[in-house]
């Protein structure tokens, strides 16, 4: 069925230790803490890593053997995932397969799409089409996920005037997009059913997505990122996957999603609102309350 998760990021000086936290990251610390958790872990190569053990076999094999081997099968390991939002970017022209046959993948953001709207039109863009492309045959050939990054915070605020914020969070009570027989009434939906129709046209139709991160600022800028806004998205978005009625092009299909992310990372770089996206704050209190049954 579906599953909802939480991303653990570690940028910030004032962060509780790996020992007290315990959840997915590739830190060794924390890796070992989650002996025996029974905790799905994602691990992920960093994006600095990923030419040198694309160029190397030996170098590949030993990274597994040093955070995958050394672990298992005392932590159950999902997924690996090979960079994050390299693509178009300077490690793009690198390929995983050294890491192969674990469930490897790359995580994406959204931009990696030309065409979004409507989501039956979605299509990788002309700048990500020579790496997206073969990346999605690939997957399909090991039975692996594409592992999408789904903010509808970013796609509102690029576009408040054709966005609404109840779409963006979960608030709609209509149908807000009708794409031929598919009707929507969340942003969620849409841009995940839009990276759906950009693998089918990448000729990958079998190939999942599972949502590595979303969530909601809760302070940082003067607009939408607010405490009451955090809540509510994360909240819907934790009803929405659980309900396991998946998307309107898949429904019926579990949505593998994490929450992004567990604290506020005060060290995080680029404008304020990157630091606000914990459900915790540093000092362990709550930023705001979450039911995750």
């Amino acid at each position: 069925g579906s599953s909802i998760g939480v991303c653990n990021g570690l940028i910030g000086d004032n962060l509780p230790s790996p020992r007290e936290v315990v959840l997915p990251c590739t830190n060794h610390i924390v890796l070992q803490e989650l002996r025996g958790s029974g905790i799905r872990v994602l691990v992920g190569v960093a994006d600095q890593d990923i030419q040198r053990l694309a160029n190397s076999y030996s170098a590949a094999q030993d990274w597994v053997q040093k955070n995958i081997r050394s672990y298992w099968p005392d932590v159950h390991f999902r997924y690996i995932a090979v960079g994050n939002e390299v693509i178009p970017g300077d490690y793009a022209q690198y390929h995983w397969r050294p890491l192969a046959p674990h469930q490897v993948s790359t995580s994406v953001e959204t931009s990696v799409m030309g065409v979004y709207y409507p989501p039956s039109a979605g299509t990788f863009a002309m700048n990500t089409m020579n790496f997206m492309v073969p990346i999605a045959r690939y997957l399909s050939s090991i039975g692996a996920p594409l592992l999408a990054n789904v903010y509808p915070y970013f796609s509102y605020i690029g576009d408040p005037i054709n966005i609404s914020l109840a779409y963006a969070l979960f608030t709609s009570t209509s149908v807000v997009v009708r794409d031929g027989n598919l009707s929507y009434i969340n942003l969620f939906d849409a841009i995940v059913d839009a990276l759906h129709a950009s693998l089918e046209r990448a000729g990958a139709p079998q190939v999942p997505v599972v949502v590595l991160e979303s969530g909601w600022p809760s302070d940082g800028d003067a607009g939408v990122a607010s405490i009451h806004n955090a809540q509510v998205y994360n909240t819907n978005l934790t009803k929405h996957v659980l309900s396991n009625g998946g998307t309107p092009k898949r429904p019926g299909n579990p949505i593998e999603t994490c929450i992004f992310t567990m604290f506020n990372e005060d060290l995080r770089g680029g404008a304020a609102v990157e630091r606000h996206w914990g459900l915790f704050y540093p000092n362990k209190s709550l930023a705001y309350t979450i039911n995750f049954m």
